[in-house]
């Protein structure tokens, strides 16, 4: 049995956020991170991740295609050629991560990238599946040229991996290295919500291309990060499909063609900012954030152990999974990461959520077993156990509590 050793990236992922917190403590840089903001961003990039293993292979596929039948060149496996891709794969994400920016569809799959008001490893990890497939939508123009899909993966996955080390407060300004490459310091004015530094930086490996065309801008005061109309929510729903509801109402608002067409395809700045506040109250998301200890941080953190295990299992195994084993995975993760995002914001309506989670465990075991006509009991128990001990105000009291 083979394994896909990318799986060991999860993991190794986790140690560089661990160091990178035992850094910051030593400097006493307490801000760097926030417990509720950092379970937000691994929940985000635990969904993605396991969404990409459904549709991975059919990215390389696509190249693949476009590769065969529409290459304009055919492009030799030199070693020169790396150093040429790897600037071209940078040229297209410059475009793209501009135009992310700048069209309102492609900002509502973006803007989850920038919502932490903290910058820092966790940060990276905000990528949503479909900001995934409209990123090598673009990436389609690498094979177009002539480049080979086995080239592009790779240079695709350093280019990825460079990209996470520029996530982090902790790594000073390095003004010779700047003249190149995008460091921490420049990546972080791209996070910032600082009048200055807005739509700045779009580089991912190279800082030429925001030279060239006008969008370059070195940190001077210290940035705030976030967005610059922050949401006041930790819900994995609400981060993920808030602006997609925003620029919903705004097409419905919109009279005339033409202000339908901006309210889809015009700039995110001139998006109404009225709309959030009434879509934040009609779907109770207009709580103000509170940091606090919380009792259930515990029973939180097994939870998304439990996740980060069942991700990198799934990601080691994936293609010696049956469909059912596969879909039972989806669905348990996504509504582990909902329930998650619940216990962060202390949703009354979250012991349904676990007592439903729990059922679906409960009968995708039975049915493993073949003793799914079973089912009922278990079922059956935990009605009686309601009934007899109400175990929702249980939950109520000692899970949705603050210490602080």
């Amino acid at each position: 049995m083979t394994v896909n050793y990318l799986a060991f990236a999860i993991p190794a992922f986790f140690v560089f956020v661990f160091i990178e917190y035992k850094v910051a403590q030593q400097r006493k840089r307490k801000e760097v991170f926030k417990y509720e903001s950092s379970v937000a961003n691994f929940s985000v990039g635990i969904a993605e991740r396991l969404l990409n293993l459904f549709i991975a292979a059919s990215f390389y596929q696509v190249y693949e295609w476009v590769y065969q039948h529409y290459a304009l060149f055919q492009i030799p496996n030199k070693w020169y050629v790396w150093l040429l891709l790897l600037l071209a794969t940078d040229f297209v994400w410059y475009w793209y991560h501009r135009l992310g920016h700048e069209i309102n569809f492609l900002w509502a799959a973006h803007i989850v990238h920038h919502q932490s008001e903290e910058f820092n490893f966790t940060a990276a990890a905000r990528i949503t599946t479909i900001q995934a497939i409209f990123r090598n939508v673009f990436w389609c123009a690498l094979p177009l040229t002539g480049f080979q899909p086995s080239m592009i993966i790779t240079i695709l996955l350093a280019h990825g991996a460079y990209s996470f080390f520029t996530h982090t407060q902790l790594i000073g300004k390095i003004s010779w290295l700047e003249k190149v490459l995008i460091t921490p310091s420049l990546h972080g004015v791209h996070h910032a919500s600082d009048e200055k530094y807005l739509d700045k930086n779009y580089g991912d490996v190279f800082v030429f291309w925001d030279k060239l065309f006008g969008t370059f801008q070195q940190e001077e005061e210290p940035p705030q990060y976030g967005l610059t109309h922050p949401i006041k929510s930790y819900s994995f729903l609400w981060q993920h499909f808030h602006y997609y509801l925003e620029i919903a109402a705004a097409y419905r608002l919109a009279h005339g063609f033409k202000a339908k067409w901006n309210a889809l395809f015009g700039s995110p700045a001139l998006m109404d900012q009225n709309i959030r506040p009434v879509l934040e109250a009609r779907y109770f998301q207009d709580k103000q954030k509170k940091r606090s200890t919380f009792k259930f941080k515990k029973y939180l953190n097994m939870q998304l152990v439990a996740v980060v295990a069942t991700l990198t299992l799934a990601t080691m195994f994936f293609p010696y999974l049956s469909a059912l084993d596969k879909w039972a995975i989806l669905v348990f993760v996504l509504i582990t990461l909902i329930n998650i995002g619940a216990l962060l914001e202390q949703r009354r309506w979250i012991c349904y959520l676990e007592a439903f989670r729990l059922i679906g465990l409960v009968a995708y075991i039975f049915y493993v077993l073949q003793i799914f006509t079973w089912v009922v009991l278990p079922i059956i128990l935990l009605v009686v156990l309601e009934r007899t001990y109400s175990l929702r105000k249980l939950y109520n009291k000692y899970i949705l509590s603050y210490n602080g």
